[in-house]
This record gives structure tokens, sequence and C-alpha cells, in this order.
């Protein structure tokens, strides 16, 4: 007889683990709190315009279709992917906008433009940090830590050494490059993972050399399109999907996980698999302290998250500047003070924006000549922030941000063209999926949060429970976290397999 998976959560870990557990034998079935899939790879759907939620940009598509090849599909049936190109356009300030190619001789040519110096330094921060990917890769992202023998061992602490994770991002980028707008363009995308390019590893330089050399894509439909295509598999081949189930409990008996409490009503299972963000887990979700290990509220409470992000979904009734990209980032005038502010819990008066317009190259996202515009600013989550936002300060945080929008060349009259406008704060991440303090990201990826110190996918403490997503190894950003999925998922049937 199969043995029975419980997950919480149908978020894009939950999923994908799903899938990779139901293709092997496993009868599962996934308990969503929410009306539809997705988790943070939500989307907003309203008078024919539709918006990704959260994640917008995709890299590593490999990542992406072992999801369906896995079971012997192929990929292209279910996510058609393109690759963009440029990749994006960075505005730096009103008169200097660059288009950032994948292209060697366009790049070649944009950094020549430069200096030579400048160019040389950034080939060799792409050789070196590929090399440093690879190690982490095979090593660490790709690996589960069950217990501390599998960190503290002659090779894995060799191996550590050689990522120099000591550094901070921005200074590890300053080995290669001298110009600023080139330590701008490689150091703002740990704001990808929530975290300050001051503060962050410097392991995750790794992200802009993955743009660079694998790429950045589309699918159609948007990123929504991932989690409905996941979601239609895991039916396709067996298994269950319960939506509008919040999960009030997970059922622990004698240190084992035996089921979960969903509306009042307990169902019992041999794992259980929590999908939903780690910290809320925690605190919610485990009920008795003897159950959480470490994990206490004080400790949850005490724990470094990520930022957060303030995000316009605008509906604009006609097309718009044809020198937009689908991705496009608008600097604020002073990037250090703003990565401060974001960072000491103020928000950003000057702020860096981030514009996706998909409906450049996907017009089945809005009505015929109609245009999706996605306006993404990173601001505090709400512990560094310390208060949630208020109606009134939503106002005038959109009035910012529509300020610095109206910068970019052909939309000075932006809000002329606006049909239809949404809003989500940090308040609506905290309360929609469950991200304590609202943290987009969930638990910031510092050194001391990573790895083996961030919490691991079997959970140590109780027998038969597991946890997936951006809050547990290997970390945040979708490649990861389905990732992630996979280990958790080979956590359990490896797991199993010692139990037949």
């Amino acid at each position: 007889m199969a043995k029975k998976v419980y997950i919480v959560g149908a978020g894009t870990a939950g999923l994908a683990a799903g899938i990779r557990l139901q293709n092997k034998g496993f009868q599962v079935e996934i308990f969503e709190k929410n009306e539809k899939i997705g988790g943070r790879m939500y989307q907003l759907e309203k008078d024919g315009f539709k918006f990704d939620v959260g994640p917008t940009i995709i890299m590593m598509p490999k990542v992406y279709q072992e999801v369906f090849e896995q079971t012997g599909r192929n990929a292209n049936d279910y996510i058609p992917i393109q690759k963009l190109e440029p990749i994006y356009t960075i505005q730096y300030d009103e008169n200097q906008t660059v288009d950032i190619s994948t292209d060697l001789a366009h790049l070649t040519e944009f950094l020549e433009d430069i200096s030579e110096e400048d160019t040389l330094g950034y080939y060799n921060y792409l050789t070196k940090t590929y090399k440093k990917y690879l190690v982490a890769k095979n090593h660490f992202i790709e690996k589960s830590f069950r217990k501390p023998s599998d960190f503290y061992n002659p090779k894995t602490l060799i191996n550590a050494l050689k990522l120099k994770t000591f550094n901070n991002a921005y200074n590890e980028i300053s080995k290669y490059v001298k110009d600023e707008r080139l330590m701008k363009m490689l150091s703002f995308q740990t704001l990808y993972i929530g975290i300050s390019p001051h503060n962050g590893p410097s392991i995750y330089t790794i992200i802009p050399m993955i743009e660079t050399i694998y790429g950045v894509w589309y699918i159609k439909g948007g990123m929504y399109t991932m989690a409905s295509k996941m979601a239609e598999l895991f039916e396709e081949i067996g298994g269950k999907i319960h939506l509008n189930s919040k999960v009030e409990e997970v059922i622990i008996e004698n240190k084992k996980a035996k089921g979960i409490i969903v509306d009042g009503n307990k169902y019992f299972s041999d794992y259980i698999l929590v999908n939903s963000d780690f910290p809320y887990s925690m605190k919610n979700l485990i009920k008795e302290n003897k159950n959480k290990g470490k994990y206490t509220d004080e400790k949850i409470d005490k724990m470094d998250y990520s930022c957060s992000c303030f995000l316009m979904y605008l509906g604009v009734k006609e097309k718009i500047s044809k020198d937009l990209q689908v991705h496009n980032i608008i600097f604020a005038e002073d990037f250090e003070k703003n990565i401060s502010d974001i960072f000491e819990g103020e928000d950003p008066k000057d702020p860096s924006v981030y514009l996706y317009v998909p409906t450049k190259l996907d017009d089945s996202l809005a009505p015929e000549g109609k245009e999706v515009l996605y306006v993404l600013a990173p601001v505090p989550e709400l512990k560094t922030r310390n208060k949630e936002w208020t109606e009134e300060e939503i106002n005038e945080y959109k009035k910012i941000i529509y300020d610095k929008i109206k910068t970019k060349k052909g939309l000075e009259n932006i809000e002329d063209l606006i049909e239809l406008e949404m809003i989500y704060t940090p308040n609506n991440f905290k309360d929609k999926f469950n991200a304590l303090y609202g943290a987009t990201f969930g638990l910031a990826p510092t050194l001391l949060q990573s790895n083996y110190f961030r919490p691991q996918n079997k959970f140590k403490y109780v027998e038969n429970l597991y946890f997936t997503g951006s809050s547990v190894h290997p970390g945040a950003g979708v490649p990861i976290a389905l990732t992630s999925a996979k280990l958790s998922a080979d956590e359990i049937i490896k797991d199993s397999e010692v139990c037949d």
C-alpha cells in the first residue's frame, strides 16, 4: 500500500515536491489555505489584466524543466519558454539608460565603452564566480545536512573555505570592477533574495553571473504558468489538491508527526511536508515547545529576515514606451542610501524600482491594445520597520513610486494612463502568504542562516516531519526553492526506504 504524504501549502516548493513524491509512488495530498495554488507565485486577475504577484525573473530554465521531465513529460508542452535579449534595461539616471545583453559582442562593446580594465575585470569575475558556483552547487546547494558530520568534515569545510563567504557581495565585486555603474549592475541582484549587497555573503555574487551565462527567460502566460502547470501535472499523475483548506496544526505524538488538523478536522498520514513559511509554521503549526527544538518562538523572533516589497499592479489603457523591455531597473540617485534605508527600517524616499512589462512579449495578459505594468520597490519588513502600513502611508508612498516611474522616458504621463491599480505591501505578504513580518523572501540568507545553519529539510526534533521552501535549506529564489523541493522529497524517499 502506498505511503501517504500530506503537504502543507501549494507554493512553488510544495507543488514541485508533490510531483516528485507522487511520481515515486507515494499517495500525496496538498492542503492550501488560499482559493488557488501558487503561494507567492500567485496571480491577480481583474478586468482582463493578469498580474504575477511575486517572482517574475526566470533564470536556470533547466531547473524549471526538470520538474516536468522527471515524469517523462516534455517540459515545453507545459511551460513554453523563450530567452530574452536584452535581459533587462538599467536606468542609472534620467540621462543614462543601458540595455544589458548576454550576447558576448554586445556585452564587450558596453564594457569597453567603460574601460578595458573593467572589461577584463568583468570577465575575471565571471570565471572565478563560476568556479565558486560549481563548488556551491555540488557541495552545498544540492546537498542536505541531516547531522553535524554532514557539514563538519574535512571535505565540506575545505570546500566552504573555497567559497570565501566571509566577504560581503559588494566588497567581492569591487575586487573585479571599479566603475560605479558596473558595481551597481553586479550588486543589486542580492535584493532578489531580500538581502543587502553590503550584508549578503559574497557567494550571492553568483546571481548576476547566472544571468549572464544562462540568460533570463520568459514563460508564456507569465510566472503563474509554472505554478498552474505544476498543479496540472500533479493531478494528472494522481495527486490531490485541497483549496480553501487552512492547516491549523501538525499532529505530533511521542516526537513523531502523525497528521494535520484542517479546519478542525484531523487527517492522518505517514509523512508531513510543510511548505508554509518556516518561521510562521514553527510559531503556529507546532504547538508544544517540546516539539520545536531550538526553534522556540523567542528564537524565531530573533532571527534575521529578508526585506519586503511595495508592489503596484497597474493596468495601462494603451501600449507604453517602446524603450521599455520586459524587465527594467530604475536606480535611486543615491543607491547606497536607498539600501541602508531598507535595512535600517526606513521607507526609502528615493527608491530604486523594478518595472516588469510582460505584455511587451505576451499579449495574453491584458485586453487588446493594453499593457500590464508591475512595479516593485524593496522596503523594510515589518519587524525592522516596527509597524504595519496604514492607508495614508500607502497613498503617500504610491506618489513617491509614481514620481520615480515618471523619470523613465515615455512614462512621464503614466498616471493619466492607468485604468486599474492594485497595491501589495508587507501587510499583504504577512496576511495572504503567512510570511512572518511580511518578509517577502523569508529568512535572510546571512552567513549564519545559510547551508548547515539554515533550517533543514528534515526536521531533526520530530520524526516524519519535513520542511521545504524559501526559509529552509538551500534558500530563496525560484530555482533554489525548486531545489529545496527536490531535497525534501529525497529525504522522505530515503526515510521510507529505511522503513521498508
